[in-house]
């Protein structure tokens, strides 16, 4: 008889890797959304919010070619300029995002309600948190600075600028476990309100988990929210969760209120020596 013997990694977990807006800050999403929509009107272009949604969670410029190549952006710009949105079109518009951007990102800085608890239940389990994001270094080191300001400052951050590419590519995953010192890869959970998130968790080889209504799925900041009756919160979540487990999530929550319980879960996973 022959056999073939695998290692299984019961350690626990090690790291947690937050996405940051619509997960750990900014109620609904809304800072590219916003400066998107600006962005446009300048260019003589008008725009949806739900046009100016579309791909969030990539690198921002891959974020505003996403919107770009979206057939009614694309007829739309075309009637304004007598062409089809190109390549240059898209590195001169981007070169207006990012400052635009940089200037407002910290008004977007206020924490999603229970991510203090949520940030607080993982350092008491010894676990290190890291963060992954769509925006550039410069973006994060101005909402990076605010966010302290309410009391969050995770380990490490990666952003597209430190690595060859951002989301869906694992590599700033990667990055993370280096600064933060910890392997295997099936002992880290990545969380995020975006599909492209999730495909980034998974391209790295950890646990996912998907939250519905707090970001960039629903877009609501927290006072429209906040209106909501609780048969149409029940709608969005039926609505929403199926999407996010398509893509691959291992689990799906509401909020980042609700992670500490799947966290434990996951760690009670691991130890069994189970994988993603």
């Amino acid at each position: 008889m022959s056999f073939r013997y695998h290692r299984h990694y019961i350690g626990g977990l090690q790291a947690v890797i937050l996405d940051w807006a619509g997960t750990a800050v900014d109620f609904g999403s809304f800072a590219p959304t916003a400066v998107f929509l600006r962005l446009f009107a300048q260019h003589g272009v008008t725009i949806t919010p739900a046009h100016a949604r579309l791909g969030m969670g990539l690198m921002k410029k891959d974020h505003l070619r996403t919107i770009m190549q979206h057939p009614e952006v694309r007829a739309a710009w075309q009637a304004v300029h007598g062409a089809a949105p190109t390549d240059a079109d898209i590195d001169r518009v981007y070169a207006d995002f990012e400052p635009q951007q940089i200037a407002s990102i910290t008004e977007y800085a206020q924490p999603i309600p229970g991510l203090l608890d949520a940030v607080a239940f993982i350092r008491s389990r010894g676990w290190k948190i890291g963060t992954t994001t769509g925006y550039t270094r410069p973006m994060m080191v101005e909402l990076a600075a605010a966010a302290r300001q309410h009391g969050y400052a995770p380990d490490a951050i990666a952003t597209p600028s430190d690595v060859p590419a951002g989301r869906p590519y694992p590599w700033m995953c990667y990055k993370l476990a280096t600064e933060l010192g910890v392997f295997p890869m099936t002992a880290l959970v990545k969380v995020g309100d975006t599909l492209v998130d999730i495909e980034e968790g998974l391209n790295a080889g950890m646990w996912t988990v998907g939250l519905t209504l707090s970001g960039n799925m629903v877009g609501l900041s927290e006072a429209e929210f906040a209106q909501l009756s609780a048969d149409k919160i029940a709608s969005l979540r039926a609505e929403i969760a199926p999407r996010f487990f398509a893509a691959g999530a291992h689990y799906v929550v509401d909020t980042i209120a609700d992670l500490p319980p799947v966290l434990d879960e996951i760690d009670n996973r691991v130890r069994r020596g189970e994988r993603p």
